[in-house]
Formats: C-alpha cells, sequence, structure tokens
C-alpha cells in the first residue's frame, strides 16, 4: 500500500514515542535489578526472552544493514539499536541466496520453538516470576515495540487486510516465531535466482524493482 505523507509522518510520532518510552523502560530496568540479573541466562525464561528479542531484533539490524550505504552509518546505528531495542535481509551485494536465508530462518524458527517447548516442559508456565522482575517487563514491552515495527512492514507487504491481520496477530501471539514463519513464507515467492533483498518490498514494488536495473541498484544507496 502507498504511504501517503499524513501515514509517514504518524508513523515517525509513533516510533519516536516508542523510542523514549523504551529507553526509559531500559534505564529503569537495569537500574533496579542491575545489568547482570537481566543477561542472566542461567534463568530459562530469561534465556527464552534473550532469544525472542533477539531474533526480531537480528530482523531489524538486517534491514538497517540493507538500508544504509555508508558503513559508518551501520556503525552508529547497529549498536543503538542493540543498546536501544528497535530502531529484515541483507542487501542483495552481501546477502546470502535465497536458499541459504530460507535455511538460516527456518533453523532460527526452529531453535526458538524448541527452546520454548523445553523451557515450558522443564520450568513451567511462561508466566513465572523472572518475567515480572523490572528487566522481565521492560524486555516484553521491547519485544513488543519490535512487533510493532514488523507489523508495520506486515502492512505495507500485505495485499489484503486480512491476512495482513492474520500474520500481525501470529507476530502477537508467536513472537520471533511468528516472525521466522513469515518471513519464510515470503522468501518462498522469490526465485533461487533473485536477490533476498526483494523480500522487503511488497509485490507492486517488487515487479517495478525486478524490472528495472536501475532501480535495483538504487536499493542498495
Amino acid at each position: 500500500m502507498a504511504m501517503s505523507s499524513p501515514v509517514v509522518v504518524s508513523l515517525k510520532t509513533l516510533f519516536s514515542v516508542l523510542a523514549v518510552i523504551m529507553l526509559a523502560l531500559a534505564v529503569w530496568g537495569i537500574g533496579s535489578d542491575g545489568l547482570a540479573s537481566c543477561v542472566d541466562i542461567r534463568k530459562k525464561w530469561v534465556l527464552v526472552t534473550i532469544m525472542n528479542y533477539s531474533i526480531n531484533l537480528a530482523v531489524i539490524l538486517a534491514w538497517i544493514v540493507y538500508k544504509e550505504s555508508s558503513w559508518m552509518r551501520i556503525a552508529v546505528l547497529i549498536p543503538s539499536a542493540l543498546y536501544a531495542g528497535r530502531d529484515a535481509i541483507m542487501g542483495y551485494k552481501w546477502g546470502p541466496s535465497v536458499l541459504t536465508t530460507r535455511v538460516i530462518i527456518s533453523a532460527l524458527g526452529c531453535l526458538m520453538l524448541g527452546t520454548f517447548v523445553y523451557v515450558l516442559i522443564v520450568d513451567g508456565s511462561q508466566f513465572h516470576s523472572q518475567l515480572f522482575s523490572a528487566c522481565g517487563i521492560a524486555s516484553w514491552i521491547d519485544i513488543s515495540f519490535m512487533i510493532v515495527t514488523l507489523s508495520v512492514w506486515v502492512a505495507y507487504k500485505e495485499s489484503s487486510w486480512i491476512s495482513a491481520f492474520f500474520w500481525i496477530l501470529s507476530l502477537v501471539c508467536f513472537g520471533s516465531i511468528g516472525t521466522c514463519v513469515y518471513i519464510v513464507v515470503q522468501l518462498f515467492y522469490l526465485s533461487p535466482q533473485q536477490p533476498v533483498s526483494l523480500v522487503l518490498f511488497n509485490s507492486n514494488d517488487k515487479h517495478l524493482l525486478s524490472n528495472d536495473p536501475l532501480l535495483m541498484a538504487h536499493t542498495n544507496a
């Protein structure tokens, strides 16, 4: 769907507000529990949260690498995203093939699913006290903000609001597992010869880029 100016302004405002909220939550979480407690992977549900967070973040970081032509800007933006949490897929010049990306994303989804099921069996319900600490709350809100970011991409990608709603609901319910499933499904719409970066675009823009080599080159700028 085409992005009109009011939509762009609304999205800029939304993400600016989310960034401020997330920064405040990160300071509160680390200040209350300490950094060591926030990343203590010996706590099984903390490990699940970190993995869920990391997979969604990896998708957003891949988009940053694709989007930015300057490695200087990439070097600044990626640490910012790592520490701030949000703000996927690599550029066609450096990225893996479509088949390789399918395998990588499928493996990440299976790893996340397997870890979730294992921890659920061993440690019980995900509504665990570990997740209600300051760091736990901040982390899950951060993941929710990532889902908002990914949902905007899904809404752009999907031609039908019904399919967009279905996929966004899967992101909300299944987190990074839903993210991996969605990306793998989208990758199956690409032929092995196409650049994996085309997965970023909806069908209209994808055809436009595929048919114009000059536009294709500019997607790396």
